[in-house]
């Protein structure tokens, strides 16, 4: 199961890949740009209710549509111990009010064509102009009554404790995690995190007590965009939230900009699961958009890390081949609380190499002034990507608000082409030695330490350690003492003896098992129905309600073929003759002493556990057994997709009893870019399963 299963992730790994090769684009020449466009925008028409709503209003007619946004503009919160309380309100917001059940309130909006969707600051519809004065009505209702219920309160709590369980592996989660915390500190708003334990002290009063404080009309904007006059307009929005009463808000203080760290330093976390390196060169910034800065500090970025014409992009990307993107971020707010990322996700083996270029490009930016062209280039990329974006209304609108929000002049946007155009290559070098401090910065790497830890020792760095909880810890230790005398074969005989015997596994034929399959980033949860049979035929049909079959995989023994969208792609020859090798169902029972060994005593997330190196046809890889139960955690390869080197790691766990014999009922396989997660929700042995399954 885990040779047919990591060649599934493969499979998907190589159609993103392909993807993103067929869009690439000729980038060596710079479309010519015209003259800067002058720009005309528009005032909104404004007006405020007596509640204090503030509405923006822009009429446009070339679509019988219109949209409703609503913003409360709170100052950031610090949830503390509680932290998840505003994602929960957030989920359970909109979903019904005291007047409308959920199911009729969600069957209405669906039956209108509209759309309402709430978050735990604010709220967004757009419907048929038509059927607009109901969508109102309802997103008002919804706001000001909201259906908070207990057993909805429990619903999604669990919700977002799935959610993080399924995390729990992540490289992305846990570099988004502790890159925040410490840049900003636990104890802030921009630093804290959500864990388990802060879901679970969450109370169903927690929720209620949160929507009183926090969603109120004291702050709130609304703004409308589309087929729909300044009179209706206002009659909408008098009726139905002029009723929303003001709340006694508490006045948070504002959030405060965190020192940088003296001198930059590694900031480490180990992750053994990691098949990849995420690296994150970051420093706090204080920038504001009314600051004199703002423009040359947005191009300088455009120049670093901006694209795919950015320094970071050719070096990195295109120059060196480490990663398949790469790019740098300049944030900014009202509070001057923000951050420089400049960041990619690595290839193990060249972790350290790409540490050195990512400080190169910044040293770059900040030692040597920008060439004109280059600048020129980055100016005509930005410009064309503001001028676009006004031809959609709501940019208008949105523009406005962000002028009330961010204490901006009136003609901020107006004025916006000549100072980006105004920016000078003495302007790029000033700001870059400002805002991109490579001298105070942080470089937070979360990868596998014993692949990767070496490397960046060599960098000359401090290096601290974390863990993916952004808590202090100690060097892990790699590789402890073995026991004298342990081979490889005491090993595989170990875990043969652990999951019910060599004469028990021998009596096993076929199995099935029925899981549930998440597939991070996806919003769907496909099943999977995963059959053997020995010595070596295999079958994998992965499902979505409504959608039918979607991925189907097939060995019958001598051929085999993978399946997707209709398309049946044959196996390859080294696909074939790598699945007509198998000689069973429990590879431990046939392998060739004279190909393992013994390689360490290592442990996974404090687990001490036996690696074994296996070498077949000149490729190695790797298997992990607990060093005290037996039981096999993880097995190691490296794979070929959209030809790059791909290493990929499934991970076992949660053992049952079936019919006398311990199988996992729990599984991930990390593949590049791609995280599955597997949960058994069946598993039969010697039965359900036929020699017609295998076609």
């Amino acid at each position: 199961m885990k040779t047919f299963m990591t060649k599934i992730s493969g499979f998907l790994i190589i159609a993103l890949l392909s993807f993103g090769a067929n869009a690439q684009i000729d980038r060596s020449k710079m479309p010519e740009g015209g003259p800067s466009p002058k720009i005309s925008i528009d005032d909104p028409k404004e007006w405020e209710l007596d509640n204090g709503i503030k509405v923006l209003f822009v009429e446009n007619n070339k679509l019988p549509r219109v949209s409703y946004s609503l913003s409360i503009d709170n100052k950031p919160l610090v949830e503390g111990d509680k932290a998840g309380v505003a994602s929960i309100l957030s989920s359970m917001l909109g979903n019904g009010t005291t007047n409308i059940s959920k199911d009729d309130f969600n069957e209405e909006v669906d039956f209108l064509g509209a759309n309402v969707n709430f978050g735990s600051s604010g709220a967004f519809a757009s419907t048929l102009t038509k059927y607009a004065d109901r969508i109102v009505e309802l997103m008002a209702d919804a706001a000001i009554n909201p259906l908070l219920t207990e057993e909805e309160f429990k619903k999604e709590r669990d919700k977002l404790l799935d959610n993080l369980r399924q995390g729990e592996k992540s490289v992305d989660a846990a570099a988004s995690r502790v890159g925040s915390a410490l840049a900003y500190g636990t104890d802030h708003a921009y630093g804290e995190f959500t864990t388990e334990e802060t879901v679970k002290n969450v109370t169903f009063q927690d929720v209620k007590d949160l929507y009183k404080k926090r969603f109120s009309p004291n702050n709130a904007y609304i703004v409308i965009v589309g087929d729909i006059d300044e009179k209706t307009a206002k009659k909408q929005i008098k009726t139905h939230f002029g009723k929303w009463e003001k709340s006694n808000l508490t006045d948070l203080p504002d959030p405060k900009l965190t020192p940088n760290v003296a001198s930059t330093e590694i900031d480490f976390v180990n992750m053994p699961n990691a098949t990849q390196s995420s690296i994150s060169v970051t420093n706090n910034v204080d920038l504001k958009q009314n600051d004199d800065d703002y423009f040359s500090a947005i191009i300088a970025n455009t120049i670093l890390g901006g694209g795919t014409d950015s320094y970071i992009f050719k070096n990195i990307r295109e120059d060196k081949g480490y990663t398949y993107s790469a790019g740098s971020s300049l944030g900014s707010n009202r509070y001057g609380v923000s951050r420089f990322v400049a960041s990619a996700k690595v290839r193990n083996e060249v972790t350290d190499s790409a540490v050195v270029e990512f400080i190169k490009e910044i040293k770059r930016i900040r030692t040597e002034p920008v060439d004109p062209q280059t600048l020129s280039n980055a100016k005509e990329k930005y410009v064309g990507n503001f001028v676009m974006a006004l031809e959609r209304p709501q940019t208008i609108a949105n523009y406005a608000l962000n002028i009330k929000r961010n204490n901006l002049p009136d003609d901020f946007y107006e004025n916006y082409l000549e100072n980006i155009n105004d920016v000078s290559v003495e302007d790029v070098q000033r700001v870059a030695n400002k805002y991109f401090d490579i001298d105070n910065a942080r470089i937070v790497v979360v990868g596998k330490g014993s692949d990767v830890l070496t490397g960046l020792e060599t960098l000359g760095m401090p290096i601290k350690y974390y863990t993916k909880y952004a808590e202090a810890t100690e060097k892990p230790v790699f590789s402890k003492p073995l026991p004298e005398g342990l081979t490889a074969v005491d090993v595989l005989n170990s875990y043969v003896k652990a999951i019910g015997g060599e004469a028990k596994l021998k009596t096993v034929n076929t199995t099935l098992m029925n899981a549930d399959v998440t597939i991070q980033g996806a919003p769907f949860k496909p099943k999977a129905v995963m059959k053997a049979m020995a010595p070596n035929k295999s079958s994998m049909e992965m499902s979505i309600e409504g959608m039918g079959t979607i991925v189907k995989r097939k060995f019958d023994g001598s051929t085999g073929y993978q399946e997707q969208q209709g398309q049946r792609i044959p196996m390859t020859d080294d696909q074939l003759s790598k699945s007509q090798s198998q000689k069973g169902l429990y590879p431990e029972l046939y392998m060739d002493t004279s190909n393992i060994s013994l390689e360490s005593l290592t442990d996974i997330d404090g687990t001490d556990v036996y690696k074994i190196k296996v070498t077949k046809d000149e490729n190695e890889s790797f298997r992990y057994y607990d060093a005290e139960t037996g039981y096999l955690l993880r097995t190691e390869e490296t794979v070929e997709a959209g030809g790059q080197s791909v290493t990929s790691i499934t991970d076992y766990s949660n053992y049952q009893d079936v019919n006398g014999v311990m199988m996992p009922f729990s599984m991930t396989i990390t593949a590049g870019p791609q995280v599955l997660s597997f949960e058994t929700t069946e598993a039969k042995i010697n039965e359900g399963v036929t020699e017609e399954d295998f076609n």
